[in-house]
């Protein structure tokens, strides 16, 4: 080899480089997410609140808690490994949508306003109207609420998750179409 085809190799090698990341840039990628949209969250209630608030926070074996009353009800719930707990209202405006997105834990959500449409992958929904509760089991259960009236509408969440984890994970569009834009 040469002294000039080794230089001739060297210039073409920064060219083939850019020519594949130009052509990586422009090859359409499905969207990893979907965007919230006329969504306004506030966080009432996490594991590092601050000094106005107590720390929201579980050591393992802590939630460790059983209820058993057959002639009521039986509530069992034993976590292993250290939880965060949130609380957080969102307020909808008409229109507004969470996005695609999961949870690492359980959530109990009651709408405290409006009424809200989640959707489920398949498209599938459920409606629930202030006054009504519903639960998420998290560990993957993806979904999208959406406030469908022109109406704003609100809802409160009580969330555990692993410590340390986020308390949202942003998920692909599961393709139910939904305006992504405040009516």
């Amino acid at each position: 080899m040469t002294p000039l085809t080794c230089f001739n190799k060297i210039r073409i090698l920064p060219l083939l480089i850019a020519s594949a990341l130009i052509v990586g840039a422009l090859t359409p990628v499905p969207a990893l997410a979907t965007p919230t949209c006329g969504v306004v969250s506030i966080t009432l209630f996490h594991p590092n609140s601050g000094p106005d608030l107590p720390n929201a926070f579980f050591p393992s074996g802590s939630l460790n808690l059983m209820c058993h009353d057959a002639r009521i009800w039986q509530f069992i719930t034993r976590v292993l490994g250290d939880s965060d707990l949130y609380v957080t209202k969102h307020t909808f405006a008409a229109g507004g949508q969470t996005g695609w997105h999961s949870h690492p834990g359980p959530s109990l959500i009651t709408v405290i306003e409006g009424t809200l449409t989640v959707y489920h992958p398949g498209c599938t929904v459920e409606t629930f109207s202030a006054g009504e509760s519903f639960t998420d089991l998290g560990c993957g259960d993806i979904h999208d609420v959406r406030n469908e009236t022109n109406a704003e509408a609100q809802d409160v969440a009580v969330q555990i998750v692993p410590h340390g984890a986020p308390r949202r994970v942003d998920e692909p569009d599961q393709g139910c179409v939904a305006l992504c834009s405040p009516l």
